[in-house]
C-alpha cells in the first residue's frame, strides 16, 4: 500500500470525484450515498444527478460535464503521484486514519509521501501549531514538547510552516521520533520552499508528508484553513505554542474544541506578549494550561485508551450527523494487549521496564532511572496503553 502510485479501485475513482470542480467532501459524500458507488457516480447523467435533494440542474449539468473530463485527467494525475514518490490513499481505504474519517468534512482522498500508519507506528498522535514568527522562546519550547512526545512513542503533526510548525517536526526527528506534515499545497509542492531538506529527512525517517489537494496545486491562502482541519481530526489533542490573535493555529484549534471533540492545550507565553495573545485567549476560554510535555500525556490519557478499546468515535463523534457511505466500513477490531520483550525499545525505556522488575511508584521509578518525573509519567503512559505495563493502585508494574 505504501509504494509510489499505489492507488486502489474505489481510491481512484473517489479522486476522480476530486479533480471536479466544485465538488468538495460534503458533496462527494452526498453524491455517492445517494447513486451508491463512486463508480457509479462518475457514470451519473446530469438528470439523475438533479434528482438529488439540494444539487439543482444547473449544477447537475456542470457536474455531469466535468466528469468526464476528470475521468480523463486520472491516469495523468496518478502518473504525478508516483512521480512525487506518493500513494493515494481514499476515505473508503482500510488505510485511511480512522480519526480523521470520523471528522465532518473528512477529505475524500490523502495523497501520502512516506509512510503514515494509523494501524502500528501512528496509532497515537498529537499536534503541535503555533505563529510562523516564532520567538527563540516559542521554538524552544515546540522543540522540547515535541522531542518529549516523540520519546513517549506519539507520532507529531504539524502544517511544515516556518517557526512553530518547524522546530516541532525538527524536535521529533531529533529525538529519533515520527512526525508527519499536513500541507497547504499538492504534494508534489514544496511549501515553504527552504523546508525541502527538512521534508526529504523527515519522509527518509519513516514519517510522511500529507495533502489532500492535486498533486501540482500551488500554496494558496485559502487551502490552509482546510489543511488545519485535518492536523486536528489526524490527533487527539492539539497543542497551541505561541499564536497571535489572528493565527490559523486558533483555526486548529476551533476545529479541534468546535467539530472534532479533541483535547486543546495551550503553552503560556510572557503575559504582555503579542505572540501569545492568542493562546492566552484560548486558556482564558477553557484550554488546558501546559507548561510541560507530562501535562499532555496526562490530559491524552483516556482519549488514548478510548483509541486503543476502539471506542474513540463513541466519545468523539456528533450523534446527530448521519456517517454516511464513507462510514460503512467494518469496524476494526478491538486489540488486546500483547507482552512484548524489553528489547524492542529505546535505552531509557529499557531501563524503566527492568526496573518494573518489583512493582514502583512513579516517583520511586524516577528516582532509580535518573528521568525526570513528568518524562517518566508519560512513558509510563504509553506503556500502559500499549499493555507492557499495569497499575496496581499507586503502584507499576511490567507486564510479563
Amino acid at each position: 500500500m505504501f509504494q509510489p502510485g499505489a492507488c486502489s479501485a474505489d481510491a481512484r475513482s473517489i479522486l476522480a470525484l476530486t479533480l471536479v470542480p466544485g465538488l468538495g467532501p460534503a458533496r462527494i459524500a452526498k453524491l455517492i450515498d445517494a447513486i451508491g458507488s463512486p463508480q457509479a457516480v462518475l457514470g451519473a447523467s446530469a438528470s439523475r444527478i438533479a434528482r438529488i435533494h439540494g444539487i439543482g440542474s444547473s449544477t447537475a449539468t456542470n457536474i455531469a460535464q466535468h466528469l468526464h473530463c476528470s475521468i480523463e485527467r486520472i491516469d495523468q494525475e496518478l502518473e504525478c503521484v508516483a512521480d512525487a514518490g506518493a500513494y493515494v490513499v481514499s476515505i473508503a481505504d482500510p488505510h485511511y486514519p480512522p480519526m480523521l474519517a470520523q471528522t465532518p468534512g473528512a477529505p475524500p482522498i490523502l495523497m501520502i509521501r512516506g509512510r503514515f500508519d494509523h494501524q502500528t507506528d501512528d496509532k497515537y498522535t498529537v499536534s503541535i501549531v503555533g505563529s510562523r514568527s516564532c520567538s527563540v522562546y516559542g521554538a524552544e519550547q515546540a522543540s522540547k514538547f515535541a522531542s518529549a512526545f516523540a520519546s513517549a512513542g506519539l507520532s507529531v503533526i504539524s502544517g511544515g510552516a516556518r517557526g512553530i510548525d518547524t522546530a516541532a517536526h525538527r524536535g521529533a526527528l531529533d529525538a529519533g521520533g515520527r512526525t508527519a506534515v499536513v500541507l497547504g499545497c499538492g504534494i508534489g509542492k514544496v511549501y515553504p520552499p527552504e523546508n525541502a531538506a527538512l521534508f526529504d529527512e523527515i519522509v527518509e525517517r519513516g514519517g510522511a508528508i500529507i495533502s489532500e489537494l492535486p498533486v501540482n496545486a500551488s500554496p494558496d491562502a485559502k487551502n490552509f484553513p482546510a489543511r488545519n482541519r485535518i492536523i486536528s481530526g489526524l490527533s487527539l489533542g492539539v497543542v497551541v505554542i505561541e499564536a497571535g490573535l489572528k493565527s490559523g493555529a486558533l483555526i486548529t484549534a476551533r476545529h479541534a474544541i468546535e467539530d472534532h471533540g479533541r483535547e486543546v492545550m495551550g503553552v503560556p507565553g510572557r503575559v504582555d506578549s503579542a505572540a501569545s495573545a492568542g493562546t492566552h485567549a484560548l486558556l482564558k476560554s477553557g484550554a488546558h494550561l501546559v507548561t510541560e510535555p507530562g501535562d499532555v500525556i496526562s490530559i491524552l490519557e483516556g482519549d488514548a485508551y478510548h483509541l486503543f478499546a476502539g471506542s474513540h468515535r463513541a466519545k468523539t463523534a456528533d450523534p446527530t450527523q448521519n456517517p454516511g457511505f464513507f462510514a460503512k466500513q467494518p469496524p476494526e477490531p478491538t486489540p488486546t494487549p500483547i507482552s512484548m520483550p524489553i528489547g524492542d525499545v529505546d535505552e531509557e525505556t529499557g531501563r524503566l521496564l527492568e526496573a518494573l522488575d518489583t512493582p514502583q511508584t512513579g516517583d520511586e521509578l524516577a528516582e532509580l532511572v535518573g528521568v525526570d518525573p513528568g518524562q517518566i509519567r508519560a512513558k509510563l503512559t504509553m506503556l500502559e496503553i500499549q499493555g507492557r505495563v499495569c497499575r496496581a493502585g499507586s503502584r507499576f508494574e511490567r507486564v510479563r
